[in-house]
C-alpha cells in the first residue's frame, strides 16, 4: 500500500511509520467488513507475519466494478456490511483468551503468542512462586491496558506512566513477601537487560515493595536467542519447564541443594 502512494499519489511514508498506515487506513477496512485480518490463523498485533485479506464479498463486489450489474451488487453488499462486521467479531471473540484475575473478575486476550504465554504465566508461574499473589496489571497487544488496578498501584506509590509501551507485560504483587514482580513475555520482543531493567527501575521508583525482575520464555530455544543479553538479578521463568527458575545472580543462592529422595 505505501508503494502504491508513493507512486500514484506521490506521498512517500518512512518504514517506521507503517503503524500510521495500518491505524489510519487498514483499520477503517476492517471496521466497514472490506478487509479480514488474519483469516488462516490468529496472530498478535505485533507480530510480523500479521496480514489481511480482502472479504470475499468485497472482492466480488470490486469485479463488478464498470458493468451493469455494479449498482444493484452494491446496494446488496452495503446492505450486507453489518451482518458481516457482526459476524467476523463474533469468530474473534470466540478465539479470544480467557484469564481470570481473580474469582470475581475475567478478561479476554487477543490471540497469539504474547498472550498464550501471558496466560501460562499467570496460571502457572504465580501459583507455584506467588501463591497469594495479587495480579494489577496486564498487558494485551491490541487493547493495551487489559487490566489495571489503579487502587493498587497508588497503595504501593507508584505512578503510571501515559505510555503503554514503558510497562513490562504483565505485574504482580506478591504481599507475603512485599514485593512487586515485572515480567516480561519474550516472544517477539526482547528480554529484561540491562537497558529494560533500570527503565523499570525508573519506571517504578518509589514503590513500598521489593521489586522483582523476571524474564518469561515459551521454551530453552527461545531463552537461547537472548541468553546474552539477559541482565544479572533477574530471573527466568521457562513455560515449558514451569517449575523451575534460572536465577541470574548466582551469589545470592551459592550452595547445595538438599538431596532428593
Amino acid at each position: 500500500m505505501m508503494s502504491f502512494f508513493k507512486e500514484y499519489y506521490g506521498k512517500e511514508y518512512a518504514p517506521n511509520t507503517r503503524e500510521t498506515v495500518r491505524r489510519f487506513t487498514v483499520h477503517q477496512f476492517v471496521q466497514v467488513g472490506i478487509a479480514i485480518p488474519n483469516p488462516d490463523q490468529p496472530r498478535p498485533i505485533n507480530s510480523p507475519h500479521y496480514t489481511y485479506q480482502i472479504e470475499p464479498g468485497a472482492l466480488k463486489l470490486i469485479r463488478e466494478y464498470g458493468k451493469k450489474s455494479w449498482n444493484k451488487n452494491l446496494k446488496l453488499f452495503l446492505a450486507s456490511i453489518k451482518t458481516l462486521r457482526e459476524k467476523y467479531q463474533q469468530a474473534r471473540d470466540l478465539q479470544r483468551i480467557p484469564l481470570r484475575i481473580s474469582k470475581q473478575k475475567e478478561i479476554h486476550l487477543l490471540p497469539g503468542g504474547q498472550n498464550i504465554l501471558i496466560k501460562q504465566i499467570i496460571d502457572d508461574f504465580c501459583p507455584i512462586f506467588t501463591p497469594g499473589a495479587r495480579l494489577i496489571y496486564v498487558g494485551d497487544t491490541e487493547t493495551k491496558w487489559a487490566y489495571f488496578d489503579a487502587a493498587a498501584f497508588k497503595k504501593l506509590g507508584v505512578k503510571v506512566p501515559d505510555e503503554h509501551g514503558k510497562m513490562p507485560d504483565a505485574v504482580v504483587h506478591y504481599t507475603k513477601g512485599n514485593w512487586v514482580i515485572l515480567i516480561e513475555a519474550v516472544t517477539s520482543h526482547g528480554p529484561i537487560n540491562v537497558k529494560r531493567k533500570i527503565e523499570l527501575e525508573n519506571l517504578f521508583e518509589g514503590c513500598k515493595a521489593g521489586l522483582v525482575f523476571v524474564t518469561a520464555f515459551m521454551d530453552r530455544r527461545g531463552m537461547l536467542r537472548y541468553l546474552n543479553d539477559i541482565a544479572w538479578e533477574t530471573e527466568v521463568w521457562i513455560a515449558e519447564t514451569p517449575t523451575h527458575l534460572i536465577h541470574f545472580n548466582g551469589k545470592r543462592f551459592l550452595g547445595p541443594y538438599a538431596s532428593q529422595p
